[in-house]
């Protein structure tokens, strides 16, 4: 993948420029310049992220903006206000006062002299968010983005709520995020005699992020704000929308090439929440020469052939075991000319008796119960796999434990090989014996050994079956006629293995449990799937990519390796799961700037089988940072619980100057339960 130190040549690195904004205030920013840009102007690449560009993301910068430099462009990696060494505090995600902050920053890289007055936005989660965000709000510099792994819409498609539901990334993205906001700036870049005051005025103003989203459990104004589907045509710049099929933000692709107006190309690979270019699973793909093309078309007016690409390329998978670990996923890349696609088919499949089958079935009526043990869903995959340790280490595993806990219906051994790709989703005709209820609904590939393998997933809070803005109780024993879409997938299930459908009332850790634990009746006879599949491959192939490139990481010494741990374990006596995830970066030195660094990642989600009330997780964080004589470190946990009225949080954060207690805070919310 990498080109050799030779390409750095070609690079001068600003290690530090700083760009005035409104307020009196300054962000940080890392600059790329290709050596002859004053000479001859380049257009500039913007990536604006709250991840400390200095020793937070510097190995990823350095791999993908040296190589934009060397490559003719321009690069800007930008501490978002508060975060790394920028001034001024970070409120929340995606406020206002980040995308004013970011108008201005576009207007004065515009106006540099190495600029053209071109500019393009590129990021991958939050830097793919704001992207969007900002391209609504039409800079006149901003003439393209590419935004990977990002949502446009922050209620239905992002880390806090699916399909009505919260879900426990609202807390573990929640606690790393408490975390990031309360860090340090770096005394070699803000002066020895400011960063202590600067850090303590941030820890001093550090609100609990998730204890915030948690009081909006509707799609509110707080989530409307950011959310560009709220108006599609208010972007008009170029957009390449980027992600996998394992990552947790796959549907806002397929919906932002349906739904803008502007000039909008799509490109889904394997992945977790990683860039093609990385390829977290296998394969990886030359993503930054694609970036090019995206930004030569729309930055320079150079005619590249963007505009004929398919409106989607997509990596559909072949039936791989259950392993939380894919290292590769083997399978191929169609191209599809126009999306939606006429080559796309729907195919109901309906429920009779333990079956799935293409015929409606004579019945009128036909009522299966359900009552799932509240560990229903621990096989699952996480809901956004981050690929630690450049593996998907967080897949579904073998779901035959998470199906004996739900009501299965299975087609007969298939005939020809079934190809899902798209949008798929269930209609269900259901009813619960409590006012609050959730469903979840499992697509899974079934082997002839039976294994069991997930395909894809989706979940529906059932009070907000008309409505996440306005939801409603359920009224006990009253049938309603729901749907619940899937998680977007191309998947091909080979021919002699089941598809099978699993109906739950849990998915736990994915999804906080229901106030009691509800029976749900299903009338199968009035319930089908409806799939989205592909007849064949006829007219979709010739889609192409070259191996990976990019600059050299920026060097560092390993001194502990990294390593993710992850256990799960059952005390019978309480009949108590308790699943703990950590993530341990290492430690390691970033060898150009001297900062040894560390940090971790702690989630432990428990629950009692049969009390949803007994839910609770707790994240906990550490960073630490030592060079010469900066020496600091600072913890954080946030930990939720609930009864069937309230959520109750509470968090705490330290800060440490030489190991010394430097500053300390803690925190208490109780929140009420709204149809949650």
């Amino acid at each position: 993948m990498k080109q050799g130190s030779a390409i750095k040549k070609k690079v001068e690195i600003v290690e530090l420029a700083w760009i005035p904004v409104s307020g009196n205030r300054k962000l940080a920013a890392r600059l790329f310049l290709p050596r002859d840009a004053v000479q001859k102007p380049v257009p500039c690449i913007l990536e604006y992220l709250p991840y400390r560009r200095r020793d937070g993301t510097r190995a990823r910068d350095d791999t993908k903006h040296i190589w934009f430099a060397a490559n003719g462009y321009a690069a800007a990696r930008v501490d978002i206000a508060g975060t790394g060494d920028s001034e001024g505090l970070v409120e929340d995600e995606y406020v206002e006062r980040e995308q004013d902050d970011a108008l201005e920053v576009i207007a004065w890289l515009s106006r540099q002299p190495w600029c053209s007055g071109n500019v393009g936005m590129i990021g991958i989660s939050w830097g793919g968010f704001n992207g969007l965000q900002i391209a609504a709000r039409r800079p006149p510099q901003l003439k393209a983005i590419v935004t990977s792994c990002s949502t446009d819409d922050r209620y239905a498609c992002d880390a806090h709520y699916m399909g009505g539901c919260l879900i426990n990334d609202n807390f573990a993205w929640g606690g790393a995020f408490f975390n990031y906001g309360g860090l340090p700036p770096d005394p070699a870049m803000v002066g020895e005699d400011r960063w202590k005051e600067m850090w303590k005025h941030r820890i001093d103003n550090l609100p609990v992020f998730p204890a915030e989203w948690l009081k909006h459990q509707r799609r509110d104004a707080f989530w409307k704000h950011g959310s560009v589907c709220e108006d599609y045509d208010a972007i008009e710049c170029a957009v390449l929308a980027v992600g996998g099929w394992l990552d947790g933000y796959t549907p806002t692709i397929l919906n932002l090439v349906e739904r803008l107006k502007a000039p909008c190309k799509g490109l889904i690979g394997p992945w977790g929440h990683k860039e093609p270019h990385e390829g977290v699973p296998a394969p990886a793909i030359d993503f930054l020469t694609e970036c090019k093309r995206w930004w030569d078309r729309w930055l320079k007016g150079i005619e590249t052939g963007v505009e004929k690409d398919p409106d989607i390329r997509l990596y559909i998978m072949d039936y791989a075991k259950p392993v939380p670990h894919f290292r590769e996923r083997k399978g191929h890349w169609l191209g599809f000319k126009e999306w939606p696609s006429k080559k796309i088919r729907r195919k109901p499949m309906y429920l009779a008796g333990s079956n799935l089958v293409e015929r409606k079935p004579r019945a009128k009526s036909e009522r299966l119960s359900i009552c799932s043990p509240l560990t229903v869903g621990i096989r699952g995959q996480e809901w956004c796999p981050y690929g630690q340790g450049r593996v998907a280490a967080e897949g579904a595993t073998d779901q035959r434990e998470d199906d004996g806990g739900s009501l299965c219906f299975d087609t007969a051994p298939l005939r020809a090989p079934l190809h899902l790709v798209g949008n798929s989703f269930v209609r269900l005709r259901v009813a619960a014996d409590k006012p609050q209820a959730l469903v979840a609904v499992r697509l899974n590939d079934v082997a002839p050994d039976g294994t069991s393998a997930m395909v894809t997933f989706g979940i529906l809070n059932l009070s907000h079956r008309e409505s996440h803005e306005f939801p409603t109780p359920l009224k006990p024993g009253k049938f309603y006629d729901v749907v619940v879409p899937f998680k977007s997938i191309a998947q091909t299930l080979p021919k002699g293995h089941r598809l099978r459908l699993a109906i739950s009332s849990s998915y736990w850790p994915t999804a906080w449990p229901s106030p009691d634990a509800a029976t749900l009746t299903v009338d199968a006879a009035r319930s089908a799937v409806d799939l989205s599949t592909l007849p064949g491959f006829t007219g979709l192939g010739g889609v192409k990519f070259g191996p990976a490139q990019g600059a050299p990481d920026a060097p560092m010494t390993e001194i502990v390796p990294d390593r993710e741990t992850r256990t799960l374990h059952y005390a019978v006596e309480t009949q108590t799961t308790t699943f703990n995830i950590k993530s341990d970066d290492g430690r390691y030195i970033l060898d150009e700037i001297g900062t040894e660094q560390t940090s971790t990642r702690t989630k432990t989600y428990s629950i009692q089988r049969e009390d949803p009330t007994s839910a609770r997780s707790v994240v906990t964080v550490t960073q630490t940072y030592k060079r010469g004589d900066w020496d600091a470190g600072f913890d954080s946990e946030v930990a939720v619980s609930c009864d069937a009225k309230f959520f109750y949080l509470t968090a705490w954060v330290k800060a440490y100057d030489h190991g010394r207690l430097f500053a300390s805070r803690d925190y208490k919310e109780k929140i009420k339960r709204d149809c949650m």
